[in-house]
């Protein structure tokens, strides 16, 4: 009894401490998209606050969708997961119909409705691995078998693959890919697979790279920065310089001056590199020590969970969001070639941060719950054997 009252004091403690690394990654993202974004509102939109408005607003509906999430019964959610794969795959095909999907920058990511927009692939992010975590833990005893273990799994993936894919969104597609091998792996999926599958992913992935000059010349420029500083290499160019003028202490808050004309898209993907330019030093280890509490509680939370699906689920989700904070930074530091990859509780945009606060709440879910169904309606899951 007294352990059982010690396990449950700890897991009050780690749930409390993953919703502090949660506000203060809100609040610091606003913060800094009110001040990486003024000028460029009020310069397009004779309204400065007109992104933070929108972003608070996300904001607030996100906080409703967390709360849903890490509230919902994982039996319930386990039962929806077939229609939510077919509904991210169905809004995913609409953004290729032409009238509905919109292409910007030369991409057909978005569905918008009115004033708003939506990015299907962002859906995809907790979907996918919500699917696999389901579909691997009802196939755990049976993983040795490619065809009826390990096939019906990939072939969703590629799916979700294909679809992101044909709307110009390849970095979206690969990373989705990437996280789902993970999973994979996590699952106990033999190594020969995965070689198997390397040896199919970097051919493919070099060959789609050169289907699309902007890539190649991405990629030429973060090889060569100086063959195309005024092109393809300024974006990334402009932002190391910005946060290489940051210094110790940073310029201030609101203080920076690269955000005002300099970095294109600094509300956005490379809202990074305004963030550092204004804290420095100083604010670039408070960025990394809060994503790493926030990876440490999120595995450790996969780490407890009593079920498969509760260990799969967190642990993708965590890897989902910290990975892609990861590959944001280093793309913006020019670390890696230039994505269109946004900077997860940072970045405008509704589509991602509702999409990072459900991941979130699942992870709190798992964390509240441990995972754990009941004997019975754990039974009532795995009696369908339908393999979807």
């Amino acid at each position: 009894m007294y352990q059982l009252d010690v396990e449950r004091m700890q897991g009050q403690k780690t749930i409390h401490l993953f919703y502090l690394c949660i506000i203060l990654l809100l609040g610091t993202g606003l913060a800094t998209l009110y001040s990486a974004s003024y000028a460029f509102a009020a310069r397009f939109f004779r309204y400065g606050n007109y992104f933070i408005v929108r972003q608070v607003i996300f904001c607030a509906a996100g906080i409703i969708l967390f709360f849903v999430f890490s509230r919902i019964k994982l039996d319930f959610l386990r039962k929806c997961i077939l229609p939510l794969v077919c509904i991210a795959a169905f809004l995913c095909v609409l953004t290729l119909v032409p009238g509905i999907g919109i292409e910007r920058y030369g991409a057909s990511r978005w569905i918008e409705v009115g004033s708003l927009s939506y990015q299907p692939s962002e859906m995809v992010k907790f979907v996918l691995p919500l699917y696999l975590a389901h579909l691997l833990d009802k196939k755990s005893d049976n993983l040795d078998n490619f065809y009826s273990g390990i096939l019906p799994p990939i072939l969703v993936t590629g799916l979700f693959f294909g679809l992101i894919y044909m709307q110009n969104n390849f970095s979206t597609a690969v990373f989705l890919v990437f996280n789902a091998m993970i999973i994979f792996f996590l699952a106990g999926m033999r190594f020969r697979y995965f070689l198997a599958a390397i040896a199919m992913i970097i051919p493919i992935s070099a060959l789609l790279v050169f289907t699309k000059e902007h890539r190649v010349r991405r990629l030429v420029s973060f090889l060569r920065p100086e063959w195309d500083p005024l092109g393809a290499g300024f974006q990334v160019n402009a932002s190391r310089d910005a946060i290489i003028s940051s210094g110790f202490w940073g310029k201030g808050i609101g203080e920076g001056t690269r955000k005002i004309s300099s970095i294109p898209e600094i509300h956005s993907d490379f809202i990074f590199s305004a963030y550092v330019e204004e804290t420095g030093f100083i604010g670039l280890l408070l960025f990394f020590v809060l994503f790493t509490v926030f990876a440490v509680i999120g595995y450790r939370i996969a780490l407890n969970s009593k079920t498969i699906f509760g260990k799969l689920l967190a642990a993708g989700l965590t890897t989902m969001i910290t990975s892609q904070a990861l590959l944001n930074t280093a793309v913006v530091s020019g670390a890696l070639p230039a994505t269109g990859i946004p900077l997860p509780f940072f970045s405008a945009g509704g589509s991602s941060l509702i999409t990072t606060l459900i991941c979130a709440g699942l992870i709190a879910n798992i964390a509240r719950t441990g995972g754990v169904n009941s004997q019975s309606s754990s039974n009532a899951v795995t009696e369908d054997n339908n393999e979807y």
